[in-house]
């Protein structure tokens, strides 16, 4: 049985405040998920804010336009610093996604560390290898390129 993890970067050229702000709301994961997946958030309170113990639900169809339920649970915040989903019903074993930001020069470097394991055990592993990892990939793509159109494309300075 298989234990993974994706691990991924994005710089935002902008203050710390304003990117926490955005993605501690759980009404902007819409706007930065892919519309192929049909995200909809299910659970009350969409416009509230976020907060240690919150329970938000939502249908997805992450494969063959399959509707699945998925039910995770904020586990830890620190403001302006990082928050913690985790899975409690849904697709996986186990999910555990990890949001982190932090002020750089010129902006906010944001880190998401998601650790994940398949169900199914072998089979479970073996469609990580053929699908899962390529979706996630895809969807963290589509989240960089969402980002940037919102905030602004991070520029380099030599």
């Amino acid at each position: 049985m298989g234990f993974y993890q994706v691990i991924r970067t994005q710089k935002i050229p902008a203050d710390l405040d304003m990117v926490w702000d955005f993605i501690s709301a759980p009404e902007n994961l819409k706007k930065i998920t892919p519309a192929s997946m049909g995200f909809e958030i299910t659970s009350g309170g969409n416009n509230q804010k976020m907060y240690e113990g919150m329970i938000i639900s939502y249908r997805v169809r992450p494969i063959l336009n399959i509707n699945t339920t998925w039910v995770t649970e904020i586990t830890h915040i620190k403001p302006q610093t990082y928050f913690v989903d985790e899975q409690r019903v849904g697709p996986y074993k186990m999910w555990h996604h990890e949001h982190k930001i932090e002020q750089i020069a010129g902006g906010v470097l944001m880190t998401d560390i998601v650790s994940y394991q398949p169900p199914l055990g072998w089979i479970g592993s073996l469609a990580n290898t053929l699908i899962i990892r390529q979706k996630l990939q895809a969807i963290f793509d589509y989240r960089t390129l969402a980002l940037e159109e919102i905030f602004g494309k991070w520029e380099k300075s030599d």
